[in-house]
């Protein structure tokens, strides 16, 4: 995977602090504190002293009785049918309380899932910047290790017969037609791994032919270091004019995936599917809207699978989910043990 089937560097500063106190107030509102606790009982104490009081003055005092005398001659505002009145306000406040403190229950457990959400998002993030500077570095490397290996050798021998040529005697014809020989098959060399280079940096094709042309130049590109693996490809749609983001993120995702079949699929068919569905082409929602304009990405291979859960060490599947999210889409991934693995993406097109 290269640095740019990755996101883009965000700042964590105090990141591991923010994920540590996320998850610590994730787990201490699940538990109750012995403080809390005590708090509840003496509250409930409080409520009980009250009604008893409330009791024992009523009983002591008559209160009813006198209440009784107090309103007999309010008879005609009905005063005296104040208690109940009370009563069925007292019972709809405590059936308003319960309704508030089983929705207030509801909306704690939601903003728990949230916290743990927001920790694992903010420890991916975390992975993602950290392996990105990785990455960084080691294209970084690899690059120049390539341009010294293959670039600088060469064009040493090149100099060196290029001297010869200027130095030789005119009755050596046969050593200085070798030595043109040996000029134009370094030059041919070089020429195959610049065009690799720039390949690994930059599709070929994909803005003067179109994303259909560039992605089946890097299946034939593949097909020789997968000999024992059968590449198929379908292409359906108007995909030759696609904004530059959207149509860079599908390549790379061809890519990416066909990375990942190569180092843990161990399949012996992949396909790869391109689609783009244009407004009018899909049927209307329940709503009677027109299908968003789409490009579907599918690669599916029949290998050994993956349990859909289970972490892994690499960032390649997160680095095509970031990537498909920037631009406001959405990515699926079918799979099981033994059953293939199958990558699915939808990419929404912004024309301009």
């Amino acid at each position: 995977m290269t640095p740019g089937s990755t996101s883009d560097s965000i700042r964590t500063a105090g990141l591991p602090e923010a994920i540590g106190a996320t998850s610590g107030r994730s787990v201490a509102a699940g538990v109750p504190k012995p403080r809390e606790l005590s708090a509840s009982w003496r509250d409930a104490l409080v409520v009980l002293a009250v009604v008893v009081a409330t009791a024992v003055l009523s009983v002591r005092f008559d209160l009813n009785e006198r209440l009784q005398r107090w309103t007999a001659r309010w008879e005609r505002i009905q005063l005296d049918e104040l208690p109940g009145v009370l009563w069925a306000l007292s019972l709809g406040l405590a059936w308003f309380a319960a309704r508030r403190y089983r929705q207030a229950g509801r909306d704690l457990a939601r903003r728990r899932a949230a916290e743990a959400r927001l920790a694992a998002a903010l420890a991916d993030n975390r992975r993602l910047s950290q392996q990105y500077v990785r990455l960084q570095e080691a294209e970084r490397k690899s690059l120049a290790q390539e341009l010294h290996d293959e670039l600088g050798q060469y064009l040493n021998v090149i100099k060196l017969d290029a001297v010869g040529i200027r130095d030789a005697r005119p009755v050596d014809e046969a050593g200085v037609r070798e030595r043109s020989a040996a000029i134009v098959e370094n030059c041919n060399h070089i020429h195959d791994a610049v065009a690799g280079l720039i390949r690994q940096l930059r599709p070929v094709g994909l803005e003067e032919l179109g994303l259909a042309a560039a992605v089946e130049d890097c299946i034939d590109a593949w097909r020789p270091r997968l000999p024992r693996v059968e590449l198929c490809l379908s292409v359906s749609g108007e995909l030759s004019e696609l904004p530059e983001a959207a149509a860079l993120t599908a390549f790379r995702l061809v890519q990416e995936a066909l990375t990942n079949v190569a180092k843990h699929a161990s399949a012996q068919r992949v396909t790869v599917r391109l689609d783009r569905s244009a407004p009018g082409d899909a049927p209307c929602d329940h709503a009677g809207r027109s299908a968003e304009d789409l490009i579907r990405v599918s690669v599916e291979d029949d290998g050994v699978g993956a349990e859909p859960g289970a972490p892994t060490r690499g960032l390649g599947l997160m680095g095509m989910r970031e990537r498909v999210a920037a631009l406001e889409g959405d990515l699926e991934v079918a799979s099981a043990p033994g059953r293939g693995f199958r990558l699915t993406a939808r990419i929404p097109v912004r024309l301009p």
